[in-house]
């Protein structure tokens, strides 16, 4: 495995910098689609309530083709000068794009202006996030003794799963409390002030952080290599499984569409599918990071996946037969338990198999762009099949020859967890 130069002890506070910036990145980010029709009526106004809604969906895609530009321009400054100035430009582009969407006036108040800023903004945000995961997973990496590297690492994914739940969550709260004229005037604009309230503690954090990397300082042997090309096969291989796990993903967030669209089940019971996919990504990616740390990364994440291969269509095949609450709840925890485990530890493999000067570029690069194509068309995809074929089961084909692409990649990858390779020529340190 490739190591980063040692550091001083970091403060858990400082991890928890790291951690909730990422967490409230990922916020702003997913608020926009809890919040897409409010935003649409008011920068969109159509006499159809549909055309709004989806320029309002077209302008969150449009935060995906940001990402891989933000995964290459602050990913590599994470090589070149730095993870804290990486971690910090991130940051500060998400606070002025949740800013700038807060408080940007309505149609109604100044016309075409209005979309214009919106989308602008919206362009920002995928920019910024982007750059966002390539610097922080480093960072966390990095910044961990040798043997909790994975659970460290993990909590990359912690954090995106709470970043789900604190939006759902903060989203029924505002459509209970407000009503729907007041939700749809001024109520969508407080989630996202709720996550602007904490920008500036976590700047002034983030800029107390220690450095894990220099990027190109002083060398008596001159700057490290930011060449990415000798490790492409590394790099492609956890392209392809941050990809199957995308897909994975994904399908399970079109849970609530599926329970709704499909199968007929009320909106109250859809929206739990939600709230179990982002507590178990909270709970559960620390505990597939410290299995990884103590048994391996590749058993750490090939096992659940294989399980996850096996029951993916024997779990919707039976909420499709039994369509009621519990068997809807009870399928979903089960696969989003098996994608957590197995998720967690291929984020840790592809950084430990990177080397420290080009590990941040890297990650965001690739991170950014499975994203950003299978992500971004995994629910369009799962619905064109099923209207397409007819079978309600067209998601779980879909989603196991995703898992079962992804095996095959882990297969090929080697093992870089220190509790399975103590030392090892083609390991060595950089």
């Amino acid at each position: 495995m490739y190591d980063a130069p040692p550091v001083s002890r970091i403060a858990k506070r400082q991890i928890a910098a790291v951690v909730v910036g990422n967490a409230l990145e990922f916020y702003d980010f997913l608020t926009y689609a809890f919040f897409a029709v409010h935003i649409g009526n008011a920068f969109f106004p159509s006499r159809n309530p549909s055309s709004s809604l989806l320029l309002s969906l077209a302008t969150f895609g449009a935060g995906f083709l940001m990402r891989p530009v933000g995964g290459l321009v602050i990913g590599r400054m994470g090589d070149r000068v730095g993870r804290k100035p990486a971690m910090l430009l991130s940051f500060s582009c998400m606070g002025i794009a949740m800013s700038g969407l807060a408080l940007t006036p309505s149609y109604a108040s100044i016309g075409i202006t209005a979309p214009i800023l919106v989308i602008a903004f919206r362009l920002l945000q995928g920019f910024a996030l982007g750059g966002e995961v390539g610097p922080t997973t480093a960072y966390l990496m990095e910044s961990a003794p040798v043997g909790r590297r994975g659970l460290y690492a993990s909590l990359q994914y912690s954090t995106q799963g709470l970043a789900v739940m604190t939006a759902g969550l903060i989203g029924v709260l505002l459509a209970r409390v407000l009503d729907p004229e007041a939700l749809d005037v001024w109520g969508w604009r407080v989630a996202f002030l709720v996550g602007t309230l904490i920008v500036p503690f976590g700047l002034l954090i983030r800029r107390s952080l220690p450095e894990t990397y220099e990027g190109h300082s002083k060398s008596e042997d001159g700057p490290p290599s930011t060449d990415v090309r000798p490790h492409l096969r590394i790099a492609a291989l956890g392209g392809v499984m941050l990809a199957s796990g995308t897909i994975a993903a994904y399908v399970m967030d079109y849970m609530t569409t599926f329970a709704t669209v499909t199968l007929h089940m009320r909106a109250d019971v859809a929206f739990g599918t939600t709230v179990i996919v982002g507590l178990t990504d909270f709970c559960l990616a620390p505990v597939g990071g410290w299995l990884s740390d103590r048994y391996g990364r590749k058993p750490a994440m090939m096992i659940p996946w294989v399980l996850l291969f096996g029951l993916v269509v024997p779990a919707f095949a039976l909420i499709t037969r039994f369509p009621t609450p519990a068997t809807l709840l009870g399928m979903t925890a089960v696969l989003t338990v098996m994608n957590t485990f197995g998720s967690a530890p291929v984020l840790v493999s592809l950084t430990e198999a990177l080397p420290v000067s080009v590990r941040s570029g890297a990650i965001a690069i690739t991170y950014a762009l499975a994203i950003s194509t299978f992500g971004g068309t995994a629910q369009f995809i799962v619905t064109w099949l099923i209207v397409a074929t007819g079978n309600p089961l067209a998601p779980a084909w879909y989603m196991m020859a995703a898992v079962g692409i992804g095996i095959a990649a882990m297969i090929a990858m080697r093992e870089t967890a220190p509790v399975k390779v103590a030392t090892a020529p083609e390991y060595a340190t950089t």
